[in-house]
């Protein structure tokens, strides 16, 4: 792991003295963010399932493949390749013979795959020891402290490709950050789409909600990379839900075909509510869940062998009282730890995770329950993370506060997956040596060349004493982050774009606006 893994996981904000010795505590307390490159884990996964286990999953998802089947509505094309590849096709419903679908699989896909960034340097390795995250995707809400809850805008989109661009721990712009209200859906995509790409220059996530919407995605991309570029080159990942329990819907399949086709990654996620969606047990999840996320990947390998895809799972629980989504509890904790295991032994990178919470404020809650998420996250060896920050109220809300906060924790998970430095510094016996039985290590030469970067130091946390903490306005963590995601928004400088792409980008959009009327569908 790097010095920069130990920088603060948030851009310079916050508090700032005023004079020369505050304006040198700032600047140790505030460190200038240097971005962090994607995480290449040096520490072991946890596995909760030995291999008896993972078998009897891998069968009862084959029994469900085989004996109830799943559906591919509305679309012939995805009939006559499943006809082609042997499949039972009979009306809408298709039942797979034993083992196809992990043999289509494992014949083309690939364990692990580069999506690429405008910004060389920001590309990232999906799959293997690799973790990458990426923010909150989809809420039609966004909330602040000034402004509560509020339907979000094309603007609240833009501050928050802005603020995953600065963060250092976000390695990936995302995709639907927020769903921008104030723009005709039938239009909406091509603002999202282009502000991945004109405010930042990590990787982005194309659009889902209509193929022709991710056809669009693909010829703005052409023109960002080059049409060949993008043909030989994963350049988007997009999201592709099943519509749980076994249901492949027109829309998806036709968005992962458009992606597929042009050897673009898909995050193939059986959404699942367990209880509501799925059985209420983990195994019996478990089971489902990796038969509808087999289905949707051997599909795209029908479409184009060799297209990336990406195992997704996003597996929370209910209430039994009140049908309420839940989150950070024990279930969808074992549901992540095994899915991924099962993804290994496919051979395929995994998708779950984040920082989920059910609280609708940045509270105690969202705290906790996202804890309890991200951690089993990092710990079950997950290769793509989204919703890593800024998710709140089960996904309707986009967090201004939650997605500062979330990014402080991000650093520290970036931190822990280093592993323990061995390294002659990080055995420290000089250290030893110098300080000896009865002193102390303040003054000694180790400390002093590493005191800077010796342990994670947290942007939102408040470690001073109590006087001091009174006396700089008695914050909470919200309130200091309310203060950093401002000053982040105030310093943002935009990535150079070249300006005859950015034009060329301009004029696809306006005529494509202009070649059919708003929609509100």
């Amino acid at each position: 792991m790097s010095d920069a893994a130990s920088d603060t996981g948030l851009a310079e904000g916050g508090r700032r003295g005023r004079g020369g010795s505050s304006a040198r505590r700032a600047k140790r307390e505030h460190p200038k963010a240097v971005q962090l490159p994607y995480i290449s884990r040096s520490i072991p996964v946890m596995d909760v399932l030995g291999t008896e286990g993972l078998e009897i999953l891998e069968h009862n998802a084959d029994t469900i493949l085989h004996e109830i089947g799943i559906e591919f509505r509305g679309d012939e094309e995805a009939l006559s390749l499943w006809r082609a590849a042997g499949a039972d096709v009979k009306g809408e419903r298709v039942h797979f013979p034993r083992g196809l679908c992990r043999q289509i699989i494992q014949k083309s896909a690939p364990r692990e795959f580069t999506q690429h960034a405008r910004n060389p340097g920001r590309n990232v390795v999906i799959g293997g020891k690799t973790t990458v995250f990426a923010p909150v995707y989809g809420p039609p809400f966004i909330r602040n402290l000034d402004e509560g809850r509020r339907y979000a805008t094309i603007e609240d989109f833009r501050n928050f490709v802005k603020l995953a661009y600065m963060a250092p721990a976000i390695h990936h712009s995302g995709g639907t950050v927020c769903e921008p209200v104030d723009l005709p859906v039938n239009k909406r995509h091509l603002d999202m789409v282009y502000a991945h790409m004109k405010f930042s220059d990590k990787p982005f996530m194309g659009s889902v909600t209509h193929p022709l919407r991710a056809a669009d995605t693909v010829a703005m991309a052409e023109i960002l990379f080059g049409a060949d570029f993008v043909d030989r080159n994963c350049v988007i990942a997009s999201l592709i839900n099943a519509n749980s329990p076994m249901v492949w819907d027109q829309t998806m399949l036709g968005a992962l075909k458009c992606y597929a086709k042009a050897n673009q990654a898909t995050v193939i996620s059986p959404f699942i509510l367990a209880g509501a969606m799925s059985p209420v047990t983990v195994a019996g999840t478990l089971a489902q869940l990796f038969a509808e996320a087999l289905t949707g990947m051997a599909f795209a390998q029908l479409c184009r062998p060799g297209a990336p895809v990406i195992f997704g799972t996003f597996a929370s629980s209910i209430s039994m009282q009140s049908g309420a989504p839940t989150f950070g509890t024990p279930e969808p904790t074992l549901v992540l730890f095994a899915a991924a295991q099962l993804a290994r032994r496919l051979g395929v990178p995994f998708r779950s995770g984040g920082a989920l919470c059910g609280s609708k404020v940045a509270d105690a809650q969202a705290a906790y329950e996202s804890a309890n998420t991200l951690l089993p996250t990092l710990l079950a060896g997950t290769n793509f993370v989204l919703h890593a920050a800024g998710w709140l109220e089960g996904g309707l809300s986009s967090g201004y506060e939650k997605f500062v906060m979330d990014c402080d924790q991000l650093g520290m998970m970036q931190v822990l997956a280093g592993g323990v430095d061995l390294t002659e510094n990080g055995q420290a016996l000089s250290a030893i040596r110098e300080v000896g039985p009865g002193k102390h290590y303040l003054g000694c030469d180790h400390t002093q060349a590493n005191f800077e970067t010796a342990f994670y130091r947290s942007s939102i946390a408040d470690n001073n004493s109590y006087e001091q903490w009174l006396a700089e306005g008695s914050q909470d963590a919200a309130q200091r982050a309310n203060k950093i995601w401002k000053q982040m928004l105030k310093e943002y400088e935009a990535p150079e774009l070249d300006p005859g792409r950015d034009e060329a980008l301009k004029e696809y959009i306006a005529k494509k606006k202009a070649s059919f009327p708003d929609s509100n569908v």
